[in-house]
């Protein structure tokens, strides 16, 4: 179980998953992002419409494995799992987690840089949750052209992001809705602020249509929105 968030200073000036972010982010994720249980078992409930046996299921992100565990127990040994993550507390713990069944290969944690690399499986469904954010721009393109690359036809990409408003008033206005959610879910203004300092030019948000350019350009066709909450949105692309 998570340790409680509350009361966690990022350690070094720029915003890094160490172990003791790893330590508390289940809690971390449940205070910070506004209906995160809703968001996931959104992602959950579509993905399993998406899931073909004998295919791979990719968690670009994966951090603890938690949106790949509803998936394991939907559907077992029939597909294979991949998790991909850079964080080495993060890989350990998910290492540690699915033990049994990546020594059955079931799932696989793969140490995997997406600037650089993609896992090498067909997949029918894949995750990034809150991961393509913190990626740089310049590789963002990039990386969804692999995504697209790597689904069977008729899979489907799940990406949730955090996003700036259209326009600046919007923005702002989120934000603040935003940073008040935080304070009702227990963070100090010194906690808040004190993230929001070392997450500046680490976490990269582009507005949604901006985010729905880059579907549409790697060569989905079919995309929607399954999910908002101000500054926070679900798409699913389909590929054709």
């Amino acid at each position: 179980m998570s340790e409680s968030s509350l009361g966690h200073i990022p350690i070094n000036p720029r915003w890094e998953f160490d172990a003791s972010v790893a330590t508390v982010f289940d809690d971390m994720l449940k205070r910070s992002i506004p209906q995160y249980d809703v968001m996931r078992q959104a992602v959950t409930e579509l993905a399993t419409r998406y899931v073909r046996h004998d295919t791979s299921v990719i968690d670009l992100g994966c951090s603890l494995g938690e949106a790949m565990v509803p998936l394991i127990e939907r559907f077992g040994s029939r597909c294979q799992y991949v998790g991909v993550e850079l964080s080495a507390p993060m890989l350990q713990a998910a290492r540690t987690r699915f033990k049994d069944l990546i020594d059955t290969d079931v799932v696989q944690i793969l140490d995997l840089d997406l600037r650089t690399s993609f896992p090498q499986v067909t997949a029918s469904v894949i995750l990034s949750i809150l991961t393509i954010q913190f990626t740089p721009m310049e590789h963002r393109l990039q990386i969804l052209e692999n995504i697209h690359a790597s689904l069977v036809s008729g899979g489907a990409f799940f990406m949730v992001e955090k996003v700036i408003g259209a326009t600046a008033s919007l923005d702002h206005d989120f934000v603040d809705l935003y940073y008040g959610f935080k304070q009702a879910s227990g963070y100090t203004r010194e906690e808040i602020e004190r993230k929001r300092l070392s997450l500046e030019g680490v976490l990269v948000p582009v507005t949604a249509r901006w985010n729905e350019e880059l579907l549409r350009t790697v060569g989905f066709r079919h995309i929607d929105c399954f999910w908002r909450w101000m500054n926070f949105v679900g798409w699913i692309a389909v590929k054709s």
